[in-house]
């Protein structure tokens, strides 16, 4: 009887899957030893090594899947559950390819960035990279895992054929999907014209919904926005291409800002000038010596409006030096002329308005000193 059942195995076709996966086991090793030896040959070129990095798990995994396919691709066909084991063992490869097209996109990032870091005082150029470097990868990501499902899809007939019918209705079934993907495709083209156009960057000072802060994060379907507060603002991105907002940093991050003073009609301004010189000088490190002006730009009936410009380097330093400035030229007003400061005056007594003028008594004009908003 065992003689009989002996002679029932089909054995040229098992001689043969056996020299099938031997020969996946050598070249399973051969490959291991050689991406092992690359990695070491690119300890000193940081591209490379990146590129290995981020290839290797993916890499063990397809090198075993590549030999188990080999084995089963030499298999007979009429093995027990052969076609769900080939099946199953390419859904896998295509799973893990998929994986590798991410980690080699997330290694090209990693590279660029590495290579344009923001750390530095003109980082401009930098940001600009970085920028356009995260929203296309994120991009190409998502084009990627969308290639692979598809093609995962497409190794059932059945999937094959539900495409068919889906051509055969494609103005209703376009319809429908453009609509509930609306908001998803809506980002995804923003998210490429902010890549491109660039209105944003990563670190830009921005207004957003009458918020001052930073672009913290930039990713395929929104982005993050630190506050001055350190609170977190999400906007979507196709926000950032239908609305206005303001850039401060579009191209440079130079800033001027201004100071607002009420004074009376008798304030010498020379001496204030001299002072603002004096202060800018002595703040240097938030000052940038472009601009530095005061001039009288109002009068109303009780005080005149002074404005102030100074200009720094970034945002954050200008609002220091206006603070700076603003709280020292209102301590030199009231230490050396405190009779400057907006005053309200009303005439007590009876009588007309002209004996009153020629003819004041003791009392009659009342002097009040008021201190307006700075």
């Amino acid at each position: 009887m065992a003689d009989d059942w002996l002679a029932l195995l089909p054995w040229p076709e098992l001689r043969t899957l056996a020299v099938a996966l031997l020969v996946a086991l050598v070249l399973m090793l051969a490959c291991g030893w050689l991406l092992g030896l690359l990695e070491r040959l690119a300890r000193p070129l940081p591209v490379a090594r990146v590129l290995l990095q981020r290839a290797r798990a993916p890499a063990r995994l397809l090198l075993p899947l590549s030999g188990v396919q080999v084995v089963l691709g030499s298999a007979p066909d009429d093995l027990l559950m052969i076609d769900g084991a080939r099946r199953l063992v390419l859904l896998a490869m295509i799973a893990a390819f998929t994986w590798l097209g991410l980690r080699a996109t997330d290694a090209i990032q990693r590279i660029i960035v590495a290579r344009h870091p923001v750390d530095i005082a003109d980082n401009l150029h930098a940001r600009r990279i970085q920028t356009q470097t995260r929203v296309l990868v994120r991009t190409l990501g998502v084009f990627v895992v969308i290639f692979g499902v598809s093609t995962m899809l497409m190794t059932f007939p059945a999937a094959r054929q539900f495409g068919t019918s889906l051509l055969a209705s494609a103005g209703l079934a376009g319809l429908a999907v453009g609509f509930a993907a609306k908001p998803v495709l809506g980002n995804l083209i923003a998210g490429l014209q902010i890549a491109l156009t660039q209105p944003i960057r990563l670190d830009d000072v921005v207004i957003v919904e009458n918020e001052w802060g930073r672009i913290e994060e930039i990713t395929g379907s929104y982005v993050v926005v630190r506050v001055w507060d350190d609170r977190r603002l999400v906007v979507p991105l196709q926000w950032f291409i239908e609305n206005p907002f303001q850039n401060w940093t579009r191209s440079t991050s130079s800033l001027t800002g201004a100071v607002i003073l009420w004074v009376d009609y008798s304030t010498p301004l020379e001496p204030l000038r001299q002072e603002l010189t004096r202060l800018c000088e002595e703040a240097r490190h938030l000052w940038d010596g472009r601009v530095s002006v005061l001039q009288l730009v109002d009068a109303t009936d009780k005080a005149v409006q002074l404005r102030v410009l100074v200009s720094s380097a970034d945002s954050s330093r200008n609002w220091d030096l206006r603070c700076y400035v603003r709280e020292n030229l209102v301590n030199f007003l009231c230490a050396h002329y405190p009779g400057c400061l907006p005053q309200v005056r009303a005439s007590l007594g009876s009588g007309s308005g002209e004996d009153r003028m020629e003819n004041p008594a003791p009392g009659q004009v009342v002097e009040a000193e008021r201190q307006p908003p700075v």
